[in-house]
């Protein structure tokens, strides 16, 4: 399997570990249509099977780590220490680390390496506003195959020509781009889990329960209730998010109910430094976070 670079000709080398994977899919199918030599791989032998499916090479990972400008670990957050830990000291001076949830790089787990450059970049998948005009954005609900999502990504390298080259690679696997919003690993971390893990998607499977109670606990016919309640999150989140009409007042009342009977009064603390810690390392299955 060859793994020699290309780079003199200006051809970004990225290696995909983990490609057979959920994500690793996801960004492997749109690297696959861009100019950038991508280099698969995966450990196991199912997901090996999986790229040579699709006609593509499987490289050994270590051999990938050796060549690549952009490595990108799409990997569970709870393997990435001991992957990193496996790959970094195989990269060449100057390379991007490129992973795709902060949580591990909040927590400390990736392997140190002062010569390499860690980026983090979390999809925010299609707008709930989005505009969009063809079925296959409609369709496109996760991102990344037709319907346009930003990226917010995280980087304290303080090198310029390194963001540069991670923003392509970003722009790249993630397709189609609008933008891509850099801010820090911490900042990443309190949007993702603490903004839309911890409340909004909990929230949307709080909406679930409540579909389930209106209509096998109540009675209301399913159609009946699944239409109220699809029709008014559209018009809760764009009066709440965008400002596009006020509540009658007889709903604001119902909405001080609803926060009296259902939400905690301290569940702002949700984003204290030390509830982010708490709930990083639940999700990683540790004792506690290496910051």
């Amino acid at each position: 399997m060859g793994t020699e670079t290309d780079n003199a000709a200006g051809t970004t080398t990225i290696a995909v570990v983990g490609a057979a994977g959920k994500m690793g899919r996801r960004v492997s199918d749109n690297l696959v249509t861009t100019d950038h030599r991508t280099l698969y791989c995966e450990a196991s032998p199912a997901g090996q099977e999986y790229i040579r499916s699709l006609g593509r090479e499987v490289t050994d990972s270590r051999e990938a780590a050796a060549v690549a400008d952009v490595v990108i670990l799409a990997v569970p957050d709870r393997v990435l220490g001991p992957v990193s830990a496996e790959l970094v000291p195989l990269l060449r001076p100057g390379t991007v680390v490129l992973t795709l949830d902060p949580a591990a790089a909040y927590a400390g787990l990736l392997h140190p390496r002062e010569d390499v450059h860690y980026v983090c970049a979390h999809p925010c998948h299609p707008s709930v506003f989005l505009e969009r005009t063809t079925a296959e954005e409609w369709a496109d609900t996760f991102g990344g195959i037709a319907a346009p999502q930003d990226v917010v990504a995280a980087y304290e390298g303080g090198d310029p020509e390194r963001q540069r080259l991670a923003e392509d690679v970003i722009r790249a696997m993630y397709a189609p781009v609008l933008d891509v919003h850099w801010v820090t690993v911490k900042q990443l971390a309190v949007l993702e889990p603490t903004l839309v893990e911890t409340i909004a998607c909990m929230v949307g499977a709080l909406l679930t329960e409540a579909l389930h109670e209106t209509v096998h606990t109540v009675g209301v016919p399913e159609a009946a209730a699944r239409a109220m309640l699809l029709g008014h999150t559209q018009v809760a989140l764009a009066n709440t998010l965008k400002g596009s009409n006020p509540f009658s007042d007889a709903c604001l009342i119902a909405m001080d109910y609803g926060r009296e009977s259902i939400v905690r009064e301290d569940w702002k603390k949700v984003f204290d430094d030390g509830e982010l810690d708490k709930v990083i390392a639940r999700m990683l299955q540790i004792d506690g976070v290496r910051r």
